[in-house]
């Protein structure tokens, strides 16, 4: 890995299969039915930046983002956090964990990624038990309530359910259970497509600040060119599994070579980034 290099996504495949029972198989004489859903993708994500997966539905995007974090075993290819394959069969259980607790997810849907039974406060406090963070019932409180101000919300909403909360500051629940466990490396799915779009800008704000503040690595995936022509630092275009252009955002964005990737950015909103932020016009 290079010097300022921190993930590595290296020929990243996987196979999904799609064949009937084996029984109707038989019957039917008909083969096996394969999706390459993800096929032979490679990049990387230096410390500290944003790099952004874009494409249709159904290209492959959210895929790479389960494999990535580790929910979605490659049939093919490795993740490296920084130097450390994600998927190392050989690794001890230890070394698995200090590489899991270093990478957490943001889902699309607060209201699907969020447990309607469990109060705010047991579900930033989850990751903090599951990783050993802390050492009292004072200092897991204190910490929840420290996540709780650093995404903009109060400490009186830890003893909250979701459904008491509107969807962009759901959201925020899940952006402060990403950052429980004092993660380097965020994927964000489609972090802010559930959302209205006066909504939206706030929470990619948020995201931006935390990411200043935190040196924190994102990968964003999304199908809004207009969200990461302010948020990435680098573009990937996803078509099919594959990733057919990849550049520098401006590059990218001034320069596209793909007739997929023009088409990509002439359905994209305005989007612009003033001195108060970012603002949807």
């Amino acid at each position: 890995m290079s010097e300022h290099e921190f993930i590595r996504i290296d020929r990243l495949s996987q196979r999904f299969d799609l064949s009937d029972p084996w029984i109707a198989r038989l019957i039917s004489r008909r083969p096996k039915q394969f999706l390459n859903a993800v096929d032979n993708v490679s990049f990387n994500i230096e410390k500290g930046k944003t790099y952004a997966l874009v494409g249709e539905s159904g290209s492959g995007k959210s895929t790479i983002a389960l494999m990535a974090v580790g929910l979605l075993r490659p049939t093919g290819g490795s993740v490296l956090i920084d130097g450390h394959n994600l998927y190392d069969r050989t690794q001890s259980q230890l070394e698995h964990r200090r590489t899991r607790r270093r990478l957490q997810m943001v889902f699309q849907s607060p209201y699907a990624s969020l447990n309607p039974r469990w109060r705010v406060g047991n579900i930033l406090s989850e990751p903090l038990r599951v990783f050993s963070l802390t050492d009292s019932q004072s200092a897991e409180r204190r910490r929840v309530h420290e996540l709780l101000e650093q995404v903009g919300l109060s400490q009186s909403d830890a003893h909250r359910f979701p459904h008491e909360f509107s969807g962009g500051q759901r959201q925020r629940i899940s952006i402060a259970r990403a950052l429980a466990s004092r993660p380097e490396f965020i994927v964000c799915d489609e972090p802010t497509s559930a959302l209205d779009v006066s909504v939206q800008a706030q929470v990619l704000n948020l995201l931006k600040r935390l990411q200043n503040d935190l040196g924190l690595t994102y990968l964003f995936i999304t199908h809004d060119l207009a969200v990461v022509r302010v948020m990435a630092h680098r573009i990937g275009v996803l078509k099919s599994g594959r990733l057919i252009e990849e550049e520098s955002t401006q590059s990218l964005i001034e320069s596209p070579q793909s007739e997929y990737t023009k088409m990509l950015i002439r359905s994209a909103p305005r989007i612009s980034r003033g001195t108060t932020g970012i603002s949807f016009t």
